[in-house]
C-alpha cells in the first residue's frame, strides 16, 4: 500500500489537473455561444442571397452562370477535385479531428486528381506525417472564424475554378446535428447545381419577387451574387466546425473532470485506510513497547 506522503501528491495533481480540464470546460462554452451568435446574426443576410438566386433561375432559366457549369465531358479519374477540410488547430476535443480526417482520407481514397486545402493545425501535421501533400493551407483560421477568411479562401477557389485547375471543390468539415453529437460531413461548394435552388416551397422561400426586374441583366446580377453565397456557404462551415469543436471539447473535459473527481474519491479512500493502518501501527507499538516496560 502506498505511504501516506504518496497518496497527498497524487490527491494534489489529480486535483491540479481537475481545475485545467474544468476551466477548459468553461473556456470552450464561452467560445461555443460566441460562434452560434455569429452564425445566427448571419444567416438571414446569406438566407435572402439564396432567395434571390432561387428566383432569378426559377423565373429566367435561360440565365447561364459560369459556376454552374459543371463540365460533364471530364472522367471522373481526370477531374480535378480541391478539397477544403476544416480541423482545429489542437487536440483535447474527443473525436472531432480524427472524424474529420478519416471522412477526407475515404474522399482522397476515390481517386481522381486530388488538391488539398487545409484549415486547421491538426489537419496539416496530419497529412505532412502521412506524406501527402496539401496546396494550400491557411494559418489562424479553424480559432478565428471570420467573413474575411471566408472571402479570402472562396476568391482562391473561384478563380482555380474559372481557370479550370479545379473541376469540383467540396468542403469537409463537422457539423452539429445535435446537442450531445457532432457528424463529419462533405458538401459541394462548385460547380452548383439548379437543383439545389429549385423548390422554393420546399425550401420555405417565399415567392416576394415575382414582379422583379434585375438591372442590367439577370446574368449580371447573378455574377455579383454567387461569390456572396459561396463565403456564406464557406463561413458557415467555418463557425459551425469551430462550435462543434467547442461542443467535442466540452464534453471531453467535462468527462475527464468527472474521472478525476471519481479519481480523488478513491485516492481519499487509499489515503483513509492509509492513514488509519498507520495509526493502528503506532498504538500497537505504543501498547507493545508498555508491555516490555512491565
Amino acid at each position: 500500500m502506498p505511504n501516506i506522503r504518496e497518496i497527498k501528491g497524487r490527491m494534489k495533481s489529480v486535483q491540479d489537473i481537475m481545475k485545467i480540464t474544468n476551466a477548459m470546460y468553461l473556456i470552450a462554452s464561452s467560445k461555443m455561444k460566441q460562434a452560434r451568435k455569429k452564425l445566427d446574426d448571419t444567416e438571414p443576410y446569406f438566407y435572402t442571397l439564396q432567395d434571390t438566386i432561387a428566383h432569378i433561375l426559377r423565373h429566367t432559366p435561360h440565365t447561364s452562370n459560369p459556376f454552374f457549369h459543371r463540365r460533364d465531358e471530364i472522367p471522373p479519374e481526370k477531374r480535378k477535385k480541391g478539397y477544403i477540410i476544416i480541423t482545429g488547430d489542437k487536440g483535447m476535443a474527443g473525436a472531432y479531428n480524427h472524424n474529420v480526417l478519416k471522412l477526407a482520407e475515404q474522399e482522397i481514397s476515390k481517386g481522381g486528381v486530388i488538391k488539398l486545402f487545409i484549415i486547421g493545425q491538426v489537419g496539416r501535421i496530419y497529412f505532412a506525417h502521412k506524406g501527402i501533400p496539401y496546396e494550400g493551407y491557411f494559418k489562424y483560421t479553424a480559432q478565428n472564424p471570420t467573413m474575411y477568411r471566408a472571402e479570402e479562401i472562396v476568391t482562391l477557389m473561384l478563380d482555380k475554378f474559372m481557370a479550370e485547375e479545379l473541376d469540383d471543390v467540396y468542403v469537409i468539415y463537422t457539423d452539429e446535428t445535435s446537442g450531445v453529437r457532432e457528424d463529419a460531413t462533405i458538401i459541394q461548394l462548385l460547380p452548383f447545381r439548379r437543383t439545389k435552388f429549385g423548390d422554393l416551397k420546399k425550401m420555405g422561400i417565399n415567392e416576394i419577387y415575382s414582379d422583379a426586374t434585375f438591372d442590367p441583366s439577370p446574368e449580371e446580377v447573378m455574377q455579383q451574387l454567387v461569390p456572396r453565397y459561396a463565403k456564406g456557404i464557406l463561413y458557415g462551415a467555418m463557425v459551425e466546425s469551430f462550435a462543434s469543436e467547442q461542443a467535442a471539447r466540452m464534453r471531453a473535459m467535462d468527462s475527464a473532470t468527472k474521472s478525476a473527481n471519481d479519481m480523488i474519491q478513491n485516492l481519499n479512500l487509499s489515503y483513509n485506510r492509509a492513514r488509519q493502518a498507520a495509526i493502528t501501527q503506532e498504538i500497537t507499538e505504543v501498547v507493545s513497547g508498555a508491555k516490555h516496560r512491565k
